[in-house]
């Protein structure tokens, strides 16, 4: 299909003419995850992170409308359905394909259902897209005898290949069933263009669902880049994204923002970045297109602790940014430095100290558990965080997740038999000084020491404006005091 057909339809709602045929894209009767690639975490487990909007399966949607095909989206964790509750969805809508996102740590939840799905209806092809095929799509195939295709790596346009009928043998970016066999073909290169994506379909989900968790507004992601270069040891955005940063034109993101504001009353925004503020230019001239339209609106983002300057986060303020999350990841310097986080430990002090100054809450990620951790560099990293400050923390307990540099070296130092059963709230091996049993001791003393402090307490206290966030930091309270006691 041309490229500017995608650009005739970027709304995303457009219906083809004539159906080609039915697509179901789903995320499965597993536990509630945030299931964008890199960051395959469950929402009860990290106290202040709503779910999210399922964006890759909207994207898949509009491009599947492109195609011809009629998409239906349906995420069944959010409401505990059952494969019983998909059956049920799969008759009525009557599917050719059936699509849904695996994640490592729910991934025999995930494609179990495929089996009792190919049982009842067994002309269905069955795909499944996720960070895990990016390196075990062969073996996902061969555990999981009910899936057809495994999608490696970006989906947009390995769906549309296969929607528009080119033979599996010849679309990029699959691994698939072909006869006995299974076939992987060579992985398909990052699309350069992303302004000829079509917006994600957003008519096909309920957005009242997605809000943000401080004032209960609707709130959307929008996904403006793509690509990290700096590879940390326990990320996979590189491996999943690559190393080169692409970008949105501020342009094309405007216009998704414009649909929202517009079309679904949407004014508060996540801009998904795997990196935001790496290139000055490209966050000036997006956040003075904000500015230039005329849309009041709010948006959270993230930065690294090395990367912000006072031009560009007055501009971000004035666009309408009202928090950013930055990944510390350790108050030790060693650990920062084993970890490949090119980072400083003045570096956050400032980066935090300048987004605070300007009216803009921070939220830290800390990660517990890494290979070298000790009782010392745990201590440092608690200490610090507690020195910092910030609105919000997240302390992860460390998940070697496979592409990741932390999985091989899991592997290559047998450092314990891989646990996903709680992903980023238990740790899922030992380090070289702790079992990850008292990593996670030190992960629920590191959560409540946090939250229950009366620094803390006080200043967020005096930024409450209004009863629906009073209300809701309350809630986000209670979680912090039950949740740890109930593991």
């Amino acid at each position: 299909m041309e490229n500017n057909k995608l650009n005739d339809i970027q709304g995303g709602a457009l219906e083809a003419k004539e159906s080609k045929g039915k697509i179901f894209l789903l995320y499965p009767p597993s536990p509630v995850m945030n299931r964008e690639d890199r960051c395959q975490q469950p929402t009860d487990d990290l106290i202040v992170i709503p779910p999210l909007p399922p964006s890759d399966l909207m994207y898949l949607a509009s491009i599947a409308r492109m195609a011809g095909f009629e998409p239906k989206i349906k995420d069944y964790s959010l409401k505990n359905e059952t494969i019983e509750d998909l059956i049920k969805d799969i008759k009525e809508f009557k599917p050719d394909y059936l699509l849904l996102n695996a994640a490592t740590p729910t991934l025999n939840s995930d494609l179990s259902p495929l089996e009792v799905v190919k049982r009842e209806f067994p002309n269905i092809k069955t795909i499944a897209k996720g960070a895990h095929f990016n390196i075990l799509a062969k073996e996902a195939l061969e555990s999981f005898p009910a899936l057809d295709i495994a999608i490696m790596g970006e989906a947009e346009l390995a769906l549309k290949d296969i929607l528009l009928g080119v033979p599996l043998a010849e679309t990029l970016g699959v691994t698939f069933r072909e006869g006995d066999r299974i076939v992987q073909n060579e992985k398909r290169p990052f699309n350069e263009k992303l302004d000829e994506l079509p917006y994600p379909a957003r008519d096909l989900i309920d957005n009242n669902i997605y809000r943000r968790p401080d004032t209960g507004e609707l709130q959307a992601v929008v996904k403006v880049s793509r690509g990290c270069p700096f590879h940390c040891f326990f990320c996979l955005a590189t491996p999943i994204s690559g190393a080169k940063v692409r970008y949105r034109s501020s342009e094309n993101i405007l216009g998704e923002i414009r649909e929202c504001y517009e079309k679904y009353g949407i004014k508060n925004f996540i801009f998904w970045s795997d990196i935001f503020n790496l290139n000055k230019d490209w966050v000036h001239e997006l956040c003075e297109a904000i500015i230039n339209s005329g849309m009041k609106i709010t948006f959270s983002t993230n930065s690294r602790a090395d990367t912000a300057d006072e031009d560009t986060v007055d501009l971000m303020k004035k666009a309408g940014c009202s928090l950013v999350s930055i990944g510390i990841e350790s108050g030790s310097q060693y650990m920062l430095d084993k970890m490949g986080k090119k980072i400083t430990l003045d570096d956050i002090k400032n980066t935090v100290k300048l987004f605070k100054k300007k009216g803009i809450k921070v939220y830290a990620y800390y990660v517990l558990g890494l290979p070298w951790e000790s009782e010392e560099t745990a201590k440092e990293t608690i200490e610090f965080s507690k020195k910092l400050n910030t609105h919000f923390v997240s302390y992860y307990t460390a998940t070697a997740l496979c592409g990741s540099r932390f999985y091989d070296y899991v592997k290559e130092h047998n450092l314990g038999d891989l646990n996903y059963d709680l992903p980023y709230f238990y740790p899922s091996v030992n380090t070289h000084h702790l079992s990850k049993e008292r990593v996670f001791e030190i992960h629920k003393s590191a959560v409540r020491g946090y939250y229950i402090r009366i620094p803390y307490i006080l200043m967020m206290l005096f930024q409450i404006r209004t009863f629906a966030e009073f209300k809701n930091y309350f809630k986000a309270g209670l979680r912090v005091l039950f949740r740890n006691k109930k593991h």
